[in-house]
């Protein structure tokens, strides 16, 4: 290869990655399940935005439209008005924000040991719930997401899945009163 067609190629990659990467950006703002409060009943809704849509339009306004709502098929020919609260503020709207803002700074009913960060690709925290079942979020509504942490306490992984296998398998478990120390 001559040095004018590395030069070429080089130039050419540079010039996708200048596309590229606001692209991507944008795929990525855009993407995800986000609670709003619905302008036309004042409830709250669970939508996602075309982030696909959103990535490729033009650089200077970004369209922003609806893929899916909690409240379709039957009001699917809304004005989708509710998109202003998306573009106002992104991301706090996000479900997975909203979840981790409302777990930091807290502790495991269970075991009290404090929840920190919360990392998504691992082991996500549960929920207790008021018949002191734990439950994994994503197993409600996200539109109900405001309703079921005024009434759910935050559990740790570790927790869960204990309690959760001692529901499901009760003759697998044995329970025995812990022993002192001195004996």
């Amino acid at each position: 290869m001559s040095a004018l067609s590395i030069t070429l190629v080089v130039v050419a990659l540079g010039a996708i990655l200048l596309v590229l990467i606001p692209v991507v950006r944008l795929y990525r703002k855009f993407r995800g399940t986000r609670v709003v409060t619905c302008p036309e009943n004042k409830e709250t809704a669970a939508v996602e935005v075309d982030a696909f849509q959103a990535a490729f339009s033009s650089a200077d306004e970004t369209r922003l439209s609806l893929k899916d709502c909690s409240r379709w098929p039957e009001k699917e020919n809304c004005g989708q008005e509710c998109l202003r609260q998306i573009q106002m503020a992104p991301d706090d709207c996000l479900l997975k924000n909203t979840l981790a803002r409302w777990y930091a700074e807290k502790s495991c009913a269970i075991c009290h040991k404090p929840l920190g960060e919360i990392h998504w690709h691992e082991h996500k925290p549960a929920l207790l719930g008021p018949d002191h079942a734990t439950v994994e979020w994503f197993e409600f509504r996200p539109e109900k997401v405001h309703e079921v942490l005024a009434t759910h306490l935050p559990v740790c992984w570790d927790c869960h899945i204990a309690s959760k296998f001692r529901r499901e398998h009760p003759e697998l478990v044995v329970d025995r009163p812990w022993k002192s120390q001195k004996q």
